[in-house]
């Protein structure tokens, strides 16, 4: 990286002219470095018709023009091509010409430490944030390649995929006519191609030579690889572009995008319209272009988005029916038809305050909960945990095929390197190990007296801010308890205790959750430093598993009260419990079912809908903020030092860097989503219809926030979805003893069946409303709770609760039916757990994780790979041994004796009589 002695010209960000280096590539000079360069900024380009002249180096002409005569073409050819060459940038890192000393010393060592492994480089400095462009050549992808292990297609591959069965072509056929499957002029079927770990000793088996064999994934992996490992200072941690990037030596780090959204030619112009568009989302996903472009880890991402999202159509269309089932059986519901009709009076929902209340005032609350609360609802529960079983085995399946179409079979994580912030933090240890893997130095943290104290420091945290989330669950359930005392101040009571203050309390308990999860995000990062994990993927786990506790007791605490506790303790009316002074919040004669509803769909389908706005408005916000702030200073400053692109890395470098907790941050979101539409699918069976279209339009708008406001990302690769199927498995067991326990005790099913059972001679639900219902003397008010102002002048009032009535002689007592009605919910549990469990047992054991199919097309291509190596290996030997045959056989004519290259160098010297014949002299 030599200094540079005279001036190039500039257009732009792009040089003109640039140095020749000795090294060859091909038998081709390729470009080292451009030198210092005289910039001209934007109003002296002078528009897009600007001609560009011959200038002048010293003395010499430039070189390299090629006919560029205007602006536009030389833009277009500049766009992502080193300077006067044809090597297209694989790789840029950019860094502030006003970094400190120290960094420009780090830069020179990384950068000669690059070129020693064999990459191009080329610098852009022409303003005031400078660009190191990178090639990595084909000899250098050709060693990496074998590095990484990385599986590559072979030569006369005539594998052919097994055809479809009749079933599948006549789904397939159906698709294509409802036009949901993709366009296959532009995104024509992969040809599948059998593939082999790479080897350069193997010529036969892959080949090299083809334009296309290295993909510009593959491109930019090496390239990632090579900058995660290179050193820049003398300590064996001074390694790594990302503790680069964290002590500021560069700025960035980043692989380019094909091209311009609106450059029609381009894959990102492509996958822009035709996946990432609105219009496509009832289409299917080109995945595989998907994987070409972004890499392994983000699109299965998005094929595992994809699949969840069909598998919810099933599970939509069910709720659906049994929401329709509730609606078409509403006028033979008995219960709802004894609420509106029969003259009840109720007694009063708090102390002194309070009146007495008729119950058919909750007329329209009976029948909507109806809808709800029916038999369907057992079989809608039942189907729901088969469903969760089935999708995840599926899943198992089809991610197994994903990862052998894409060569991830075998593939297992090397031994991954330290954090850059893990060795930043420790670069003043003075007590370094050996890694037995990498054979690296590295810093120890003592166990004891360091990482034990911060992990129980960090956990502690962690499990105060999960008590502050039941904290704001306590909060509101008080606020709810406060608002039902000053219910008084209202003329239509009835209507504020059952709409007004649940939906109230859901949109504040949403409110809570979203202010929570902004503060906790950042502390949980901050408390996951503190432990000083070595690797990311220790880091990523540790993260994952305080956010996902924290974020479970946030947005399911106040759905499980409602669930489990809201009306089971409430006492009676002379002798109530009560809160911090206020009485518990009863159900309703109906149960609590369509207060959780409410609950649930005010946090799942708010928090869905936020989050979507949210994820298009900030990086959309953000990037016209960026433009008006550009766009002003250049009209306001003498001396333009914004950065101002008409290249790739410059456009791309504007753009944000897509961290790898964005895509945490999007499993997340989902795996949320999952447990509402399993845990509380019983309470709620639109749920799947409301996450199926989100997810309809959550992938479409992940897909243009990715391709529109982010950098390219490095691909990985992944053989699954990690540790977030663990955490699918672990919901979808809760889901089962979830769904029982809110049939069992927020439903009428339990109780309205053993009514029916045992105590109606009739066996019909006839007189059920009576049955639930508890008598109390008014009388027997203690002084100072009776109403005030009594609107009703009556003698007894009801009480949703199974107790004796005032005229027995254990009056207000609990009653034997009550427990019986307890024990049968009790074993209804027990009951409905073990058998949906076994159920889920027997699918989960009848589906195997991978097809037969594809175990023996395993089998066959791992045969047929070494059946070709052997065969070319054997040939091999064979031409070496009629080769050393006949030179021996050339050299026993002149009696001189033939040393093998094994042969000791003295010995094949002494021999002065030896001749040596090559095979093309002879």
């Amino acid at each position: 990286m030599g200094d540079a002695t005279d001036e190039d010209d500039y257009f732009d960000t792009v040089s003109v002219n640039s140095t020749r280096s000795k090294r060859k590539l091909n038998n081709n000079d390729y470009i080292a470095l451009s030198r210092n360069t005289l910039y001209y900024s934007v109003p002296d380009l002078g528009g897009n018709n600007m001609e560009m002249t011959e200038l002048q180096d010293s003395g010499h002409k430039v070189s390299g023009k090629k006919n560029i005569r205007t602006y536009t073409q030389w833009r277009d050819r500049s766009w992502r091509y080193f300077s006067n060459s044809e090597l297209v940038v694989d790789f840029v890192l950019a860094y502030d010409e006003q970094g400190k000393q120290e960094h420009v010393q780090r830069r020179k060592t990384f950068e000669a430490s690059l070129q020693q492994t064999g990459l191009i480089l080329e610098r852009e400095v022409n303003q005031r944030i400078h660009f190191v462009k990178l090639h990595v050549p084909r000899e250098v992808l050709c060693q990496y390649a074998e590095i990484l292990k990385l599986r590559m297609p072979i030569k006369d591959n005539d594998e052919q995929l097994p055809k479809e069965n009749i079933v599948t072509n006549t789904v397939q056929k159906c698709l294509e006519k409802c036009r949901v499957t993709l366009d296959r002029k532009k995104f024509p079927p992969q040809k599948y191609q059998l593939t082999a770990e790479f080897s350069k000793d193997k010529p036969y088996l892959f080949d090299v030579d083809s334009p296309d064999f290295f993909s510009d994934s593959v491109k930019i992996t090496v390239a990632s690889y090579i900058l995660e490992r290179e050193k820049f200072g003398p300590e064996d941690q001074d390694r790594g572009i990302k503790q680069l990037i964290a002590d500021g030596t560069y700025k960035a780090a980043y692989p380019l995008h094909d091209g311009k959204i609106d450059d029609a030619g381009s894959k990102r112009h492509l996958l822009f319209h035709e996946w990432a568009s609105i219009s496509m989302c009832i289409k299917f996903q080109p995945i595989d272009d998907i994987k070409d472009y972004f890499g392994v880890k983000l699109a299965l991402y998005f094929t595992w988005l994809g699949f969840y999202t069909h598998m919810l159509i099933p599970a939509s269309i069910v709720g659906i029916l049994c929401l329709l089932y509730g609606a078409f059986t509403l006028h033979s519901d008995t219960l709802s038809q004894d609420i509106c009709s029969l003259d009840v009076t109720m007694c009063p929902l708090c102390d002194k305050y309070c009146d007495y209340w008729k119950l058919s005032g909750s007329c329209t609350y009976s029948k909507i909960q109806h809808l709800i609360d029916n038999p369907a609802t057992i079989f809608f529960a039942v189907f729901m945990s088969i469903w969760a079983a089935i999708y995840l085995e599926f899943w198992k399946r089809y991610s197994a095929e994903i990862a052998h179409r894409w060569g991830l079979t075998g593939f297992d994580l090397q031994a991954e390197p330290p954090r850059p912030e893990f060795l930043l933090r420790l670069s003043n240890a003075k007590k370094k190990k050996l890694n037995v893997i990498t054979q690296l130095q590295e810093p120890v943290v003592p166990f004891w007296r360091v990482k034990l104290p911060s992990i129980i420091l960090s956990f502690t945290v962690a499990f105060f801010w999960a008590l502050i989330a039941l904290t704001i669950v306590i909060g509101i359930v008080i606020y709810r308890m406060s608002l039902l005392t000053s219910d008084a101040l209202y003329k239509d009571r009835t209507s504020v205790r059952i709409y007004v203050v649940p939906v109230t309390a859901g949109l504040l308990n949403l409110v809570c959750i979203v202010i929570l999860n902004m503060i906790y995000d950042r502390l949980a990062v901050w408390l996951t430093e503190m432990e000083l994990q070595r690797t990311q993927t220790e880091f990523d786990d540790s993260l994952a598993l305080k956010i996902y506790i924290f974020q479970f007791v946030n947005y399911y605490s106040s759905i499980f009260y409602i669930a489990f506790f809201k009306g089971k303790f409430v006492g009676y009316p002379s002798k109530y419990n009560k809160v911090f002074g206020y009485r518990q919040e009863e159900c309703s004669p109906g149960g609590c079912l369509m207060e959780l509803t409410i609950q649930l769909a005010i946090i799942m389908v708010g928090n869905q809908a936020m989050n979507s706005v949210m994820e298009m408005l900030i990086p959309f916000c953000f990037k016209m903020y960026n433009t008006f702030i550009v766009s002003k200073r250049i009209e306001e400053a003498d001396t333009e030092e914004e950065l101002i692109g008409c290249n790739q890395w410059t456009a791309d470098y504007n753009l944000s860097d897509l961290q790898s907790r964005s895509l945490f941050a999007e499993y997340l979101e989902m795996v949320l989503q999952y447990g509402f539409v399993t845990l509380f699918v019983t309470a709620f069976p639109l749920a799947p219809l409301f996450a199926l279209i989100n997810n309809v339009l959550e992938m479409r708008l992940d897909a243009k926030k990715f391709m529109k406001y982010f950098r390219r990302p490095v691909p990985q690769r992944v053989k699954n979805i990690g540790v977030w199927y663990q955490v699918l498995t672990v919901i979808g067991r809760i889901a089962i003893v979830s769904n029982a326990m809110i049939i069992a005790f927020s439903s009428n099913f339990i109780p309205r069946l053993v009514y029916m059972l045992k105590v109606n001679s009739d066996h019909t639900d006839q007189g059920f409303l009576e049955f639930s219902l508890a008598y109390f003397n008014t009388s027997d008010f203690k002084p100072g709770t009776a109403p005030e102002s009594p609107t009703y002048d009556t003698q007894v009032c009801r009480y949703a609760e199974f107790r004796n009535p005032p005229d027995d002689p254990h009056k207000y007592k609990r009653p034997l039916i009550y427990w019986h009605i307890l024990a049968v919910r009790l074993a209804f549990i027990v009951v409905y757990q073990n058998l949906v469990s076994f159920i889920v047992t027997v699918v989960e054991w009848t589906i195997p994780d991978i097809s037969r199919k594809l175990n023996d097309r395993i089998k066959r291509e791992a045969y047929k790979v070494n059946e070709i190596i052997i065969k070319n290996e054997s040939e091999r030997t064979k031409k070496r041994s009629n080769t050393v045959r006949k030179r021996d056989s050339l050299l026993s004519e002149v009696g001189s004796v033939y040393h093998d290259a094994i042969s000791e160098a003295g010995d094949v010297k002494n021999h002065r009589s030896t001749m040596y014949y090559d095979t093309g002299d002879s």
